[in-house]
């Protein structure tokens, strides 16, 4: 399938594409009323099974980032061999040094009968010796804060307490964005 949408156009509109003529074969068009003005496409291992979804576009608004599902309409809760083909995972199937010495090799497959799998995660490689590892040492000079000098006890107290406050006040703004986050995805899921 192709979507086509462009800057401006409030309206996507999307195609199939065969081996027999005509080659390409107009399905939909999905608008609605905001024109976009960029658009991002969900990898393929991110979307729905579990509701036949094939695609998830990201729509870019002046104010927002809207989700569309682009959806087959199925009755069945079964899977859906016929909608989800092996795709591309996320496990690279060359290095990066084997790339740029000529190799090329098929993407390695994954299948989406299990839905979304998170990648496993990798140890970063790293081919080139960092140049932060032997940064030049600079002399600090005498303050202050290397314990040299004596603070009265009630500017510490002091400062342990205003510490101990900003701990607290960060502990909860945490929780507070965690809560309004936890709403957020609830309006954008649509269970709210």
């Amino acid at each position: 399938m192709v979507y086509l949408c462009g800057k401006g156009d409030s309206s996507i509109r999307y195609f199939e594409i065969t081996d027999e003529p005509p080659y390409v074969h107009y399905l939909s068009t999905f608008s609605s009323k905001e024109p976009q003005r960029g658009m991002g496409f969900m990898p393929k291992r991110g979307v729905d099974v579990s509701k036949c979804e094939i695609a998830r576009l990201y729509k870019l608004h002046d104010k927002k980032c809207e989700p569309i599902a682009m959806t087959v309409p199925r009755k069945s809760d079964l899977f859906q061999d016929d909608l989800y083909p092996d795709t591309a995972g996320p496990d690279p199937a060359l290095e990066p040094e084997e790339w740029l010495e000529g190799q090329d090799e098929d993407p390695i497959l994954q299948s989406m009968r299990e839905g979304y799998v998170p990648p496993k995660s990798r140890e970063l490689k790293v081919a080139k010796k960092n140049v932060l590892d032997s940064r030049p040492t600079t002399r600090r000079s005498m303050s202050a804060c290397d314990g040299s000098a004596n603070l009265p006890p009630q500017l510490i107290e002091r400062l342990l307490e205003e510490v101990q406050n900003l701990k607290a006040t960060v502990l909860s703004q945490e929780k507070r964005i965690c809560e309004l986050e936890n709403k957020l995805s609830k309006y954008s899921n649509g269970t709210a």
